[in-house]
């Protein structure tokens, strides 16, 4: 007689059904819309086969802690500025608990190497969503290949590592494209973040593609880095307008990094979009009330966060996701800061 030990899988079989079905069946999971028919053939296979659910021996302390972590790769300053952040965060919140489970937000030092890996020891997190990744981060790919459940809000190049995000490059195209088609041929850009962050190097790409498809040449000292603050914008959008000739319109690529950046150009006296049009990124919830009202591109903050957790949960569960990646549609929302309301 075989001392096999039976798995979901043989669970999935025997009931002829998913692997995360057996998972939300066997876990409880509420909400699951899951028949009664079905719900009783995956308990008596699992009976049949003396099947119990194991999560020693899972990478991670799935099931037990029921606490997933938001990462957040930024300094105290930056994430108390994110204002975002918030909207991603009541996204993950409502699927967290539609699941059973809490959230834990975290902020890491993106130069300490060993960050993740402390979130998931001492917090003992089953899985991690990650806001804002690098471009290059050595840990978290260790990591997603000894089958940590990670999920990025934004995207690793030459990675597999699975992601909920938007077409950065292809808002940001469409901001630049519509400054273009207002007249703007000199048209400056500040970045929402350094650019060793996947989403500046995305957004800064959509800039360049619009300029190069209107055969705009790039000049170089028109690009300047933000970095997720007012007060980053604010010294960018200071070395904007002491060029000769000055840009006449300006593409934030952050919200939160253009309410610095409006604030320079009234200071130097200017007006808005009468003397320089600017169009910002994200669509946080002060864009809209502030002054002037910001043109901007919208990201569906709390569809990010929604759609990562529901995810992250299923791959803890079940090792399942329903695809490999999402992207979620940005859309232009144009108001005052720019001459022509409307669409």
């Amino acid at each position: 007689m075989s001392n096999k030990r039976s798995t979901s899988s043989d669970v999935a079989k025997l009931a002829g059904v998913s692997r995360t079905t057996v998972s939300f069946v066997l876990n409880n999971i509420p909400d699951s819309n899951i028949p009664e028919t079905t719900r009783q053939k995956v308990l008596d296979a699992a009976k049949q086969i003396n099947y119990h659910p194991d999560a020693s021996g899972r990478k991670l302390a799935s099931g037990k802690s029921k606490m997933i972590g938001l990462v957040r790769l930024q300094s105290t300053e930056q994430v108390f500025n994110d204002a975002f952040l918030l909207q991603v965060l009541v996204g993950l919140e409502q699927a967290a608990s539609k699941w059973g489970f809490h959230v834990l937000l975290k902020h890491i030092d993106h130069e300490k190497s060993d960050g993740y890996s402390q979130l998931i020891t001492e917090n003992h997190v089953d899985g991690i969503i990650l806001s804002g990744p690098l471009q290059n981060d050595p840990e978290l790919i260790k990591l997603h290949n000894e089958g940590v459940p990670i999920i990025l809000l934004g995207q690793m190049v030459n990675t597999d590592i699975p992601f909920v995000d938007v077409n950065a490059e292809l808002g940001s195209k469409t901001a630049v494209d519509y400054l273009i088609s207002s007249g703007h041929k000199r048209i400056g850009m500040i970045t929402n973040a350094k650019m060793d962050y996947s989403s500046a190097q995305q957004r800064k790409n959509g800039y360049l593609i619009a300029l190069e498809n209107a055969k705009i040449p790039v000049d170089e000292k028109l690009i300047k880095e933000g970095d997720f603050t007012p007060a980053s914008g604010y010294s960018a959008m200071k070395e904007l307008l002491t060029l000769s000739p000055a840009p006449t319109a300006v593409f934030v690529a952050s919200d939160v990094v253009a309410i610095g950046a409006i604030q320079a150009i009234k200071q130097a006296g200017m007006k808005i979009p009468q003397d320089i049009e600017i169009i910002g990124f994200d669509d946080i919830p002060m864009a809209e009330f502030y002054d002037p009202p910001l043109s901007t591109i919208r990201l569906p903050a709390y569809d990010l966060g929604r759609v990562a957790g529901d995810q992250l949960i299923k791959m803890i569960l079940s090792n399942e996701m329903d695809a490999p990646g999402f992207l979620l549609e940005t859309e232009l929302v144009l108001r005052e800061s720019t001459k022509h309301e409307g669409y």
